[in-house]
């Protein structure tokens, strides 16, 4: 029997054949003379925490200017019309090893340019890496080290650029765990004095009196067991850079009457000390708390609360971004497989559950979760491997959300019914004649909404 037959035989047309696609573990590109994206498979997604719509029809220098990939390759195989394979690393931190095979017409004339890529096995390899990481500055992700495919989170990233270019305080509001000392950083890199120091002082996590030390420094013998060389503070260290100040909220009220004067007269006195000393510092500050009723009940300074709110910039919490959870996911789960010298795979209806969840922690608690999933998982990480009250709430969650579309609902209830069949019956014969539909159909349903089960 021929391919051509055996394919006619499964019925295998040109929707079945991209399904087949989209379950290789390889990613797969194919690009048209003008290096137009005209296919790719949903390896894309855990790559770079894109949709095929998002990539689709773009041109591919677009996402290698946004730094979804390094370094590109495309260049090279038009010029030499050869196949060529090479390392890439994306904004995820995945490592991959890309083959790109340029196919040619009668006049040697590039035509296409198929792309598969393979993660690499070995996580030792991409410490070799950041030997290169500052060659690579200018090609990186515009946006820094935040990863956001939220409009909102776009929106408020080129606000935050503008910002940056000034040298105004800045307050940055929102909960624990939503990125404040990241935005702070990803400021400072963007603002004039991006190659001065940025330093950070948690307010809520050190003592009121070793708090008024570490910032404005002390002279020799100030204090009982103080060095006798006496030592800078953070304020006098980051002269000419950005002090991020964290959870202000929690700063004591005499120290927050020091810092207003640092803001306001960019000058300070150490402790011991009789003169002052001159600083050109930005100062950004951030809080999860309610400043303006803390300013009402009189325990934050009104006079410090206007002089930090020049500028403010709220950041969303997690669940107000559910198109960033499963590229976050995909994100920390290649750093903590390289920190840990692993491998683990994550399960579709593990991410299907995890992106319903509501993320009271926000990005730390998803970064936290993700590690001890890949110290404590078995190869694939799945939802038996999730916290029990994780499991439930997600559970639930995805219960509770109603389809938004004829399309979805249908898709929702196939998907229900075909899993459900699939666990008593365990075979594409028992399942199509129990759904009363082809073999053929019903092994593509089971490939598309039963991988969890296949394994067992």
């Amino acid at each position: 029997m021929t391919l051509s037959n055996f394919l006619t035989d499964l019925d295998l047309n040109m929707e079945t054949l991209i399904n087949i696609l989209d379950y290789s573990s390889d990613e797969i590109f194919v690009l048209d003379k003008n290096k137009k994206i005209i296919y790719v498979n949903d390896a894309c997604k855990k790559h770079y925490g894109l949709n095929k719509e998002d990539v689709l029809g773009k041109i591919s220098l677009e996402l290698v200017d946004k730094g979804y990939w390094y370094p590109s390759i495309f260049p090279d195989v038009l010029d030499r019309k050869e196949p060529i394979t090479l390392k890439q690393t994306t904004i995820l931190g995945a490592e991959l090893l890309t083959s790109v095979v340029p196919i040619l017409n009668d006049k040697k004339e590039v035509e296409l340019i198929v792309t598969t890529a393979r993660e690499l096995q070995s996580y030792k390899m991409l410490k070799a890496k950041e030997k290169d990481a500052h060659q690579s500055k200018e090609t990186e992700d515009p946006f820094g080290s935040i990863m956001t495919n939220n409009e909102k989170m776009k929106d408020l990233l080129k606000f935050a650029k503008k910002v940056a270019a000034a040298n105004s305080t800045l307050l940055i509001l929102g909960e624990s765990g939503t990125g404040k000392s990241i935005l702070a950083q990803y400021i400072h890199e963007n603002g004039s004095r991006k190659n001065g120091p940025f330093l950070t002082i948690n307010c809520a996590a050190i003592p009121a009196d070793l708090m008024e030390s570490e910032l404005f420094g002390y002279t020799p013998g100030s204090f009982t067991n103080a060095s006798r060389f006496g030592k800078k503070g953070i304020l006098e260290c980051a002269d000419g850079g950005t002090v991020f100040l964290d959870e202000i909220g929690d700063m004591p009220l005499p120290l927050q009457a020091k810092i207003l004067q640092v803001i306001q007269e960019k000058t300070f006195i150490p402790i011991g000390g009789n003169k002052e000393k001159q600083v050109d510092i930005r100062i950004i500050a951030a809080t999860n708390k309610d400043l303006n009723k803390m300013v009402k009940s009189k325990t934050f300074r009104e006079d410090l609360y206007y002089r930090l709110n020049v500028v403010d910039i709220q950041m969303p919490p997690l669940r107000e971004r559910q198109e960033d959870i499963i590229p976050l996911i995909y994100n920390f789960l290649y750093k903590f497989n390289r920190i840990h010298e692993m491998n683990k795979l994550i399960s579709k209806d593990c991410l299907e559950l995890l992106s319903h969840y509501s993320w009271p922690g926000n990005i730390r608690q998803l970064e936290n979760l993700i590690e001890r999933l890949v110290i404590v998982s078995d190869d694939v990480i799945d939802i038996d491997d999730l916290p029990e009250g994780m499991y439930n709430q997600g559970l639930l969650q995805m219960e509770n959300t109603a389809p938004t579309s004829l399309n979805q609902a249908i898709e929702s209830a196939k998907k229900e019914m075909v899993r459900k069949s699939y666990k008593v019956n365990k075979s594409s014969r028992r399942v199509a004649k129990d759904l009363q539909i082809s073999q053929t159909y019903a092994a593509k349903l089971i490939r598309e909404y039963c991988q969890d089960l296949l394994k067992d």
